[in-house]
């Protein structure tokens, strides 16, 4: 497999783009694996590269209904933060943040992470208390955080409107927040993955699972039988649906978040920007498009389609912040399907199947937590036992009452 570098480029382009070889094989399924991992995003695919490289296991299958990165890891706005409340959360996802922040390098491959910062805004009086309670919680829990008063941030993003609907107080910043193409995060995992030995199986939907007496023992699939003695389920939005597969009921409910993009622009906004009071947030892609999230669908769906509606309501709180925006025109729209657990923190762990694992119930937040999530699970399957930053994730927490509302950090209204 080609190194990516700066010579592979030049000697690429001297011979007119002919010297590029597919980044990952095209995979066909065997009667046996280690380890099978289902669902080709990004957690599927981070799964079965920290499998290959931090465990050594070499026999190990993704199958992916589609294609991959086809599902949310394609479907979100590329917001990549560790600004949560409590400490479970916050280190999770400051883990996965530092992982981001070496992924080109250790992938060899440009994921175009952008370190730009991200802002949180507060509106009343009651929203500047909960962000000064914010910035306290996060630098204890050892992220990065700043205050700034309403003033400071009129000043530090130009175009902010002075006088929104919503008046802007106070901002929440945290530096080490960014942006990454979702894309690249996929191809860079697979690629990644493919040359450990994994083997990536395109348009290979699972059907249904082998279990005896309690434990798993293989998978069905649209291309046949496979065993494996350890399965790990990564399939984002459909966790519920491959849950009753399997014979059992997760606390989980899917909703679509929908989310748009406008027509290319010159650099006008170099930062990550979000008003809770509409729900809206937005940065600039390095393409120039203005890429902008709303809030969810308020009933369970697995559409994964925009609707007039949220664009109305989204885009009025975009105009609403940023006023010289009202003649941009919008390119395309789509919507992710998230599963949404109760306290809008995800499952990371064992399920009441032996030897089926669970990654879910990611919400709103799943595309920042893919190196995170990976590892994490990896962990779990190669040895048997929670990593210790997964371990209050596991699905024991809705047995014992130590749930983790994280709400308010995650976007989703009560």
């Amino acid at each position: 497999m080609t190194r990516y570098s700066a010579w592979s480029l030049l000697r690429a382009g001297l011979s007119g783009q002919r010297t590029w070889t597919p980044a990952w094989r095209e995979g066909k399924p065997r009667k046996r694996y280690q380890a099978v991992i289902i669902g080709g995003g990004g957690h599927g695919l981070a799964t079965a590269y920290y499998l290959a490289s931090k465990h050594g296991m070499k026999d190990i299958a993704v199958l992916e209904r589609g294609w991959i990165g086809g599902g949310n890891t394609g479907r979100n706005t590329t917001v990549i933060r560790s600004n949560y409340f409590f400490p479970e959360s916050t280190r999770f996802y400051d883990f996965s943040l530092s992982l981001y922040e070496g992924l080109s390098r250790e992938l060899n491959y440009n994921i175009m992470f952008s370190r730009r910062g991200m802002w949180t805004f507060a509106h009343d009086r009651h929203g500047v208390e909960m962000l000064r309670r914010s910035v306290n919680a996060m630098r204890l829990n050892g992220a990065d955080a700043e205050y700034h008063e309403g003033a400071d941030v009129l000043r530090r993003i130009p175009g902010l409107n002075p006088t929104p609907r919503f008046p802007i107080l106070a901002g929440l910043l945290q530096p080490r927040g960014g942006t990454a193409r979702h894309d690249a995060v996929a191809w860079g995992y697979a690629r990644a993955a493919d040359r450990l030995g994994v083997d990536i199986i395109q348009n290979c939907e699972v059907t249904g699972f082998d279990i005896r007496e309690g434990r798993i023992t293989g998978v069905q699939t649209s291309l046949g039988d496979i065993a494996a003695e350890r399965v790990g389920l990564a399939v984002a939005g459909h966790s519920s649906v491959m849950a009753k597969r399997a014979g059992f009921r997760l606390p989980i409910v899917s909703y679509a978040l929908q989310a748009f993009v406008s027509e290319p622009m010159k650099p006008v906004l170099d930062t990550v920007v979000l008003a809770p009071s509409t729900g809206t947030y937005l940065s600039q892609s390095d393409k120039g498009e203005i890429v902008v999230g709303g809030t969810l669908d308020l009933f369970p769906s697995y559409a994964q389609r925009g609707s007039l509606p949220v664009l109305e309501h989204t885009a009025a709180g975009l105009i609403d912040l940023f006023p010289h925006f009202s003649r941009v025109r919008l390119l395309r729209q789509w919507a992710g399907i998230v599963d949404v657990v109760h306290d809008s923190t995800p499952i990371l762990g064992e399920s009441p199947v032996k030897g089926l694992y669970l990654n879910c119930g990611w919400g709103t937040g799943g595309f920042k937590a893919i190196p995170g999530g990976g590892f994490c699970l990896a962990h779990h399957i190669a040895t048997g036992e929670a990593y210790p930053l997964a371990a209050p994730f596991s699905l024991d927490r809705f047995r014992t009452g130590a749930l983790i509302d994280e709400a308010a950090a995650s976007g989703i209204a009560h």
